[in-house]
């Protein structure tokens, strides 16, 4: 009896001592690599960034019309809108799919966006190209240096702006996470590709472009974002979703149908949305103080340069700490990451002019101040055998006098 109140004893401390809670215990089951259809895939917090699972994510892989996320941002930030947009016979003729454009139609650069981004229009890929960069292979070049400096692939090459095969216009899932992080913190990208339904009327085409996305009808909290098919690239899809304050996007490529691919991203987004959560842990400006070194009393300053948010598991509350070298860690179940902070080094305070000479000694070398000290000791004592012998000699004077007054 003793043996088993022990052992449940043991038991409860250790259950009340475990630091996570039962959301967690409970969050959505882990997702084996083999469960899912694509040969490539990820899933990244959309807010910061971290990975949450991933399948070979660096595998090179034909992206399909998910290259049409790199050119529907690149026209946004870079194109004016509001650009007449003259379509070209090249751009007429393009295969695939299409929005009809007309030979020589005039389009403003911002329907051409939505209908790039909604209907998959590869016409409007190779429309938005010429005009941006006079040919589709400058635009090509231009793009992935956009690529680079902005988003920071390293795992990327595009050859054209809409998708269809070349064999040098690859991806990789990593870099395709990272170019739909970066696109979808853009308003007007995040709009496009979130708007289901918008009439349609041009030069020979008029009727109403439905979101190629099926994820926007049919999954709950959907922003977004691209699908995309070739023979060779098979079925690629990125899509988003969000609830409350936490957004998720996945990625898959090179699944061997359209049901696969959305079934990949599904159990991706929920397996995100129902396990974690992405919670702020610092506000811009926010400032952490520690000692400058072991046993001093000055200090050092940080502060965060952003927001800073972290993902952590539902149910947990996020371990912060100032580290060592200036990095504020973060950490929460298994998951850690650092970000660095901005240091303020407190201001040098001039030193006071010292007068006294006295006050000199504490700035002195040691052989100075006892130099001083000794010759300070010397002068007194030499002052002060002056003063013994003055008062001898009086002493002497005043006996003599008395003498020659008592004879």
């Amino acid at each position: 009896m003793r043996f088993l109140l022990t052992y449940l004893l043991v038991v409860v401390t250790v259950m009340v001592n475990l630091d996570v809670p039962v959301a967690f215990a409970e969050g959505a089951p882990a997702i084996a690599p083999d469960q899912l259809f694509g040969e490539s895939a990820i899933l990244i917090d959309a807010t910061t960034g971290q990975v949450l699972f991933e399948k070979n994510p660096h595998v090179r892989l034909y992206p399909a019309s998910i290259t049409k996320i790199a050119t529907g941002i690149y026209a946004i930030e870079k194109g004016n809108p509001d650009d007449t947009v003259t379509v070209s016979k090249k751009a007429r003729f393009e295969e695939g799919t299409r929005v009809y454009l007309g030979e020589g139609e005039q389009v403003s650069l911002r329907k051409l966006e939505y209908g790039l981004l909604m209907h998959s229009g590869n016409d409007a890929a190779t429309a938005i190209a010429e005009h941006m960069s006079g040919t589709t292979e400058q635009f090509a070049q231009e793009l992935n240096a956009y690529l680079a400096e902005k988003v920071g692939v390293t795992e990327t090459h595009f050859a054209n702006a809409h998708g269809l095969h070349d064999p040098n216009h690859y991806t990789t899932a990593a870099d395709m996470a990272k170019i739909a992080q970066y696109a979808m913190k853009n308003p007007i990208f995040r709009q496009i590709v979130g708007t289901n339904r918008l009439p349609w009327d041009g030069k020979e085409w008029k009727s109403e472009l439905i979101n190629h996305n099926k994820l926007l009808r049919d999954y709950p909290g959907a922003t977004g974002i691209k699908n995309g098919f070739t023979d060779q690239a098979m079925h690629t899809l990125v899509g988003s979703a969000k609830r409350g304050d936490t957004e998720m996007i996945a990625v898959t490529m090179k699944a061997a149908s359209s049901n696969y691919a959305y079934k990949d991203v599904v159990k991706l987004l929920d397996f995100g949305l129902n396990g974690y959560e992405t919670k702020q842990i610092a506000a811009k400006g926010e400032r952490y103080t520690e000692v400058s070194s072991p046993g001093s009393d000055s200090q050092v300053t940080y502060s965060a340069k952003d927001d800073l948010y972290a993902t952590v598991p539902k149910g947990t509350e996020p371990l912060v700490q100032l580290a060592s070298d200036g990095q504020l860690s973060v950490t929460a179940g298994a998951l850690a990451v650092s970000y660095p902070l901005e240091r303020h080094d407190l201001p040098v305070q001039p030193k006071p002019t010292v007068i006294a000479s006295a006050l000199a000694l504490d700035d002195s070398p040691p052989v100075a101040r006892y130099s001083v000290l000794i010759a300070w000791l010397g002068m007194n004592l030499f002052l002060i055998g002056c003063a013994i012998a003055r008062s001898r000699k009086a002493r002497r004077v005043r006996q003599r006098d008395w003498q020659r007054r008592v004879n």
